[in-house]
């Protein structure tokens, strides 16, 4: 059997892609997966120096990595309507002197931003689930909201300023690229890429088909999260893309590179 480190976030819409394989359900048995978990800018920084054999990025990191990082066709994170949102704190307007909370250097979110507003360059870097009570708290005038704070930010007193999904569309009509799973271009590492991508396909088809299968699992790693929120995450980033990318996918990560990489 090989084992291969396996990094991906505790965001619902992976644990759900990621819970059959890591539990034995998908495969023949050949491969087997040392999953570590944290947040995804936590998984950028780390694969900026080849930490983990298969990784989660979010889709501006991987194009910084692609030279050390293959992009793999299943368990990616696209689609349309799944944008990152810029919120306010209640009848603010931003500006160039506004302090804007965002989710990390490395995130698409950060990417799209710098292309919808180039302005906007007094950022602050916070952990996602900090920064809509930093903007309730005065601390920022407004932020950057990624996951599943396009479900809430409300419950924070923010209004929103922008979807950025909706600007992207309007501009390219390609699907938002936001987070991809790559394997590492050792060669030790690469020469499994087909088995893994085949893999983590069977893993998100296994969740489609049983659904319910991966909840305990979801909710240990989002402890806190309603049900209803957890299920609109893995709707809203969890698709056919997931299973495979394709042509449509591919396009999507070159267009953003072509529109957003002088911001990269």
């Amino acid at each position: 059997m090989t084992e291969l480190s396996l990094a991906f976030s505790p965001c619902p819409n992976d644990t759900f892609i990621f819970h059959a394989l890591l539990h034995g359900l998908v495969g023949d048995g050949a491969y087997s997966f040392k999953p570590f978990i944290d947040d995804v800018e936590t998984l950028n920084a780390a694969a900026f120096k080849k930490r983990f054999q298969v990784t989660k990025l979010s889709a501006a990191a991987w194009l910084r990595l692609k030279g050390d990082y293959e992009l793999l066709d299943s368990g990616g994170a696209l689609g349309f309507g799944c944008g990152p949102l810029v919120v306010t704190a209640a009848g603010k307007k931003l500006g160039p002197g506004s302090r804007v909370a965002v989710p990390g250097l490395n995130t698409t979110a950060l990417l799209l931003m710098k292309a919808w507003n180039p302005a906007l360059k007094n950022l602050a870097e916070e952990r996602f689930d900090r920064i809509m009570p930093g903007i309730r708290e005065g601390k920022y005038d407004g932020g950057l909201v990624i996951h599943e704070g396009r479900f809430v930010y409300r419950d924070y007193g923010c209004e929103k300023a922008a979807d950025l999904g909706e600007w992207w569309e309007a501009e390219t009509g390609c699907p938002l690229p936001l987070g991809c799973i790559a394997v590492r271009r050792a060669p030790e590492d690469l020469k499994h890429a087909r088995a893994v991508e085949r893999l983590i396909r069977e893993s998100v088809e296994y969740a489609f088909a049983r659904p319910a299968a991966s909840r305990d699992f979801i909710r240990a790693n989002a402890p806190g999260m309603s049900d209803a929120v957890t299920d609109a995450h893995i709707k809203l980033y969890v698709n056919d893309f997931s299973v495979s990318m394709g042509g449509a996918g591919l396009k999507a990560f070159r267009t953003l590179e072509e529109r957003c990489g002088k911001f990269l």
